[in-house]
């Protein structure tokens, strides 16, 4: 599994693709907090926080990591060498593990840069430091975790189709929803007493309950379940060849 791993890995960082992602992740969030006029601006907003960065992240992570995964299985179900992974002597579960953990490696590569910006605005807090820490670390640690789960969903959304197009379509509306729709649907306030609960379904909520710097557990293990529940869902799939 390790070997497969490494694979992945390099395969990502020794074409565009894993460059490009990570030049692009970083760009856009760097334009919109350092250099835009917007309200994500961290000069203009005139407070030693980076809460601008969270806010952005998972919007572009929402079409980022599909792009990243969106060749995972698809590709290999294309060229037709699916069926020499599949022979290796390796379980199922152990391809996917060794897939989604070299996706999820990319989208740490992505992440880590940005710590810039948090000793940046550290060191321009007045007096030197006068940022939540707590805050910020909370809201790193959320959006790994969102990553996390955007990654599962891609992986799966790419070993139901040959079509790397519609893996990256299938993986952004997922993704969609398991991050917004819950919300969406809780804003309707259509189930009653039941509202809140369909909002708990949701990631958005979770995220942001994260991002305040307080570790819930209800919090991590509703991203803990959205991740096995579509490993398990590419397991699925990739075992009905056996039937």
């Amino acid at each position: 599994m390790y070997a497969l791993f490494v694979k992945e890995v390099r395969g990502f960082l020794s074409s565009v693709t894993g460059f490009l992602v990570i030049g692009i992740f970083l760009l856009i969030t760097s334009l919109f907090l350092w250099v835009f006029h917007t309200d994500f601006n961290i000069p203009d907003y005139g407070y030693a926080n980076v809460d601008s960065l969270f806010i952005l992240s998972p919007f572009v992570f929402l079409f980022l990591i599909p792009a990243v995964t969106m060749r995972t299985f698809s590709d290999e179900k294309q060229t037709g060498t699916i069926e020499l992974l599949l022979t290796r002597p390796l379980s199922d579960m152990q391809i996917i593990t060794a897939k989604y953990l070299a996706s999820f490696a990319l989208v740490v590569f992505s992440l880590l840069p940005t710590l810039i910006y948090y000793f940046s605005v550290y060191q321009l807090g007045y007096p030197v430091g006068n940022i939540d820490s707590g805050g910020f670390w909370g809201s790193f640690l959320g959006l790994l975790f969102l990553g996390a789960a955007f990654v599962s969903i891609g992986i799966f959304s790419s070993s139901v189709t040959d079509n790397s197009i519609v893996s990256f379509i299938l993986a952004v509306a997922v993704s969609a929803f398991m991050y917004l729709g819950f919300e969406f649907i809780y804003s309707f306030s259509l189930f009653g007493k039941f509202d809140l609960f369909i909002k708990s379904l949701g990631m958005s909520d979770h995220y942001s309950s994260i991002s305040r710097g307080v570790i819930d557990t209800r919090d991590v293990l509703c991203f803990l379940s959205v991740i096995a529940l579509f490993n398990g869902l590419t397991w699925f799939v990739l075992g009905k060849r056996k039937w």
